[in-house]
């Protein structure tokens, strides 16, 4: 570490000119608080340790000039005057350690040792918070589309309010995206922006989740714990697939909603949190709360303002920005004038109907790359499920297009003739069986994107099982 040592006490400074650097240190030491200014103009410094009395410019000048030119550097006050006055005022200006004289080096070295160790902790914490921040993405929406500005107008509205807001639209539309824009946007954006989703959570460990327990309060509950709303405190709490919250739940929810009151489990002491709550679904929530299903007060109280996202297939002309944001967020050293995909390509994508949205897009774009060793991408990198038959030009010469949705699929042997439409129950297993494929077998988020629980996808599966 770089050490800026001052005192206006010859004999310590030629102690610290010879320590310092035996110790594994790079140290400059000055004679006084002017001196120790001037070099930090000059250098920046992982620590600063001063004697609070000296002539001219003073240890608390220096700290405070530390604090306005480099507030990530460490000080250290060292004074042979200690009083309670000057100890308040040394924790006033956030000073790492306050030392009296005499003080023996090896309290020094003691003093340099921790201000390394929680160096290299906030350096792994920024270097962990990037890597964060890079697998989540920002909240930029990508695309240019009418119906995407006028989400953005929305978002830049709603953004600066405290309203709830209750995000529609159907599975992998990007809600979560469009919640991450409005807390980024928000006076909340330095607190935490915390994600959960109620369908994935099993339906006994809910209230857990999200207000927290005592130890003890259920089998299993060895320690306490906070919950998802404790965890949000001064931030943005986002509940997707809000529709699938436990009907006994809701209630409580309302309150946290209604009072900012919430309460662990097995808890008799309620706290007061400050959240933000963002909710999405792409269910009816009228539908359900006219079906007793979810309660009239907390889908009011949740849609003070709505946001409502287009499908991909309503916003074709976003595809190819997608495409393009897809392919350099997975290969970031992409130079800017490379084309990421050909002119095939992107008319193939464009007229697909998408019916897993920007999810199934992105899906398809990791596919390709990986088949892909040099863009631009090519037909024969995207998979097969996109429909993409051989088709022959008025030339006669051959090329590959895009299957109409009304084109009949072709079927390997063995299976059903073309001869006749496909039955509903056929149509809803090839769905199925289509999106286990996107989702490489895991049933939950194949369950999520067709936008049917759990339970009814191993209903569905067991069915198809027993009619083979």
């Amino acid at each position: 570490m770089r050490i800026l040592f001052a005192d206006d006490e010859t004999s310590i400074q030629e102690l610290m000119r010879i320590e310092l650097p035996r110790l594994g240190y790079e140290a400059t030491v000055c004679p006084d608080g002017r001196t120790a200014v001037a070099a930090l103009e000059r250098t920046a410094y992982d620590c600063v340790i001063v004697d609070l009395d000296m002539p001219g410019v003073g240890g608390l000048e220096v700290i405070a000039r530390v604090r306005d030119t480099a507030p990530d550097t460490e000080t250290v006050i060292i004074t042979g005057k200690s009083s309670l006055e000057s100890a308040v005022m040394a924790v006033r200006q956030g000073v790492f350690d306050y030392l009296t004289k005499p003080c023996k080096l090896a309290e020094i070295q003691a003093v340099l040792e921790r201000v390394r160790k929680k160096r290299e902790l906030t350096a792994r914490l920024r270097a962990l918070e990037s890597r964060v921040r890079r697998a989540e993405g920002s909240g930029r929406m990508v695309g240019g589309s009418a119906g995407l500005e006028k989400i953005r107008r929305l978002v830049e509205r709603v953004a600066v309010s405290e309203s709830n807001v209750l995000i529609r639209g159907e599975t992998g539309t990007g809600k979560e995206l469009v919640a991450r824009a409005i807390h980024e946007a928000s006076p909340r954006a330095a607190r935490p922006l915390v994600a959960v989703n109620c369908g994935s959570l099993p339906e006994h460990l809910v209230e857990s989740e999200l207000f927290g327990h005592r130890r003890g309060a259920f089998t299993g509950a060895d320690e306490h714990r906070a919950g998802l709303f404790e965890v949000a405190d001064g931030g943005t709490l986002f509940l997707d697939e809000i529709g699938e919250l436990p009907k006994a739940l809701q209630p409580r929810l309302l309150r946290a909603l209604e009072s900012g009151e919430i309460r662990r489990v097995g808890d008799n002491q309620s706290h007061i949190v400050d959240v933000r709550v963002v909710c999405a679904t792409h269910r009816s929530l009228e539908e359900m709360a006219a079906a007793g299903e979810f309660r009239d007060d907390l889908l009011f109280r949740i849609n003070t303002f709505e946001v409502t996202i287009p499908p991909l297939r309503e916003r074709r002309e976003d595809i190819p920005e997608l495409v393009q944001h897809f392919v350099r967020h997975a290969r970031p050293q992409t130079p800017a004038a490379t084309a990421v995909a050909t002119d095939e390509v992107l008319a193939v994508l464009t007229a697909h109907h998408w019916p897993g949205n920007i999810r199934e897009l992105a899906n398809v774009i990791e596919h390709a790359l990986v088949l892909c060793d040099d863009l631009p991408l090519q037909i024969d990198h995207l998979p097969a499920r996109l429909g993409i038959v051989p088709s022959r030009a008025a030339t006669g010469a051959s090329a590959l297009s895009p299957r109409s949705e009304t084109e009949a699929v072709p079927k390997a042997e063995g299976t059903r003739s073309n001869s006749r439409p496909e039955s509903l129950r056929e149509l809803e297993m090839r769905a199925i069986i289509e999106g286990l494929d996107r989702n490489n077998g895991n049933k939950a988020r194949t369950a999520e994107e067709l936008g049917i629980s759990l339970k009814t996808l191993y209903n569905k599966l067991h069915q198809l099982q027993e009619s083979k």
